[in-house]
């Protein structure tokens, strides 16, 4: 398939809104099993490779020295709200390193989850890093800079080791030379982002899946994390929150994770197939839909009352303030 997967909002019976979704899903060889769309155009994958970012946390030992459990490794890759459980937990793995807040250097914002922001502003509380999305990441990184015996300043920066050793996961299992021969930039908790073609992302995913081309200790680690964050899907997000309801449709069987813009990563593991996906107007609910559709797509074959769950997952119902159904969010077909 060449053309986009297309998610459109209705609105009574007419087609108010379209989105146009690229969508790469391969095995570990490369082998592409769906091609939606441009699937060799650079995306920058943003949160969706955070189990790629969190690979050197067990690779180096660091996870196993500081006694990380799942609900750890969970957060580690998370994007998560910002809930109460969400803070205490990257609190708790920095005290493991012998850190705390300050040391983390990935700024603060309000948590994702309006009714968790509304909630501190009313305690006359303020945000502060572990609030951060990104901060049980970035408790990851110190955890492995402190392991290794470095100077865990500055950690954020491309050439710091903890940087250098991402970027070389990063490379191994995308097959591209992050940095150079595709654009880099800065993410939005400060670390250096690199974009790659679509499927190289799902081809990552798919090698770490199958433990295939790709290093065994490498393809360890990786699935650990995955299986981490399926076992503690809330831990990597939060309540009400896709990716959560995504791996719990099928616990231990589906990998899947947000990033900002409209994308979205993961794996089947029991397939060893790999996905990635990004809305071209970077559109979080036609990244929701999109993904939901793909795995519907991907397991139908395989387990048709599963497919129909993930074909469930796929729409949504839109309301108006008074709570009236007006139209819904849907893939216009795979």
């Amino acid at each position: 398939m060449t053309t986009h997967l297309v998610i459109e909002t209705t609105r009574g019976k007419a087609v108010e809104s379209r989105h146009l979704v690229d969508v790469a899903v391969c095995d570990a060889s490369g082998r592409s099993v769906l091609a939606c769309g441009d699937t060799d155009h650079a995306v920058f994958p943003r949160s969706a490779i955070k189990v790629f970012q969190a690979i050197p946390l067990i690779e180096t030992g660091a996870a196993d020295a500081l006694g990380l459990d799942a609900g750890d490794l969970s957060l580690a890759c998370a994007s998560h709200s910002g809930e109460e459980g969400h803070v205490a937990r990257a609190a708790s793995i920095l005290g493991k390193a012998g850190l705390g807040e300050a040391d983390l250097e990935c700024g603060c914002h309000w948590p994702f989850d309006q009714r968790v922001a509304l909630a501190l502003a009313q305690a006359g509380g303020a945000p502060n890093q572990l609030h951060n999305n990104c901060s049980g990441k970035h408790a990851g990184f110190l955890c492995t800079a402190i392991h290794e015996g470095e100077d865990p300043r500055a950690y954020v920066m491309p050439d710091h080791p903890v940087q250098r050793r991402v970027r070389d996961a990063l490379a191994d299992l995308t097959r591209t030379r992050p940095g150079e021969d595709q654009p880099a930039g800065i993410d939005g908790c400060s670390i250096p982002t690199y974009a790659a073609p679509l499927r190289s992302f799902a081809e990552g995913f798919a090698r770490l899946a199958a433990g295939q081309n790709v290093d065994a200790g490498r393809a360890a680690a990786g699935r650990r994390l995955m299986a981490a964050c399926m076992a503690e899907p809330w831990l990597m997000a939060g309540t009400r929150r896709a990716c959560v309801a995504l791996m719990e449709a099928a616990p231990g069987r589906v990998f899947a994770k947000t990033g900002a813009e409209g994308v979205f990563c993961g794996a089947v593991p029991e397939l060893g197939l790999g996905f990635a996906l990004k809305a071209s107007d970077g559109a979080t609910r036609a990244a929701e839909a999109a993904v939901a559709a793909t795995l519907a797509h991907i397991l139908r074959p395989h387990d048709g009352p599963l497919a129909e769950r993930y074909d469930a997952l796929s729409r949504t119902t839109l309301r108006n303030w008074k709570g009236t159904a007006v139209g819904e969010v849907r893939a216009a077909g795979l």
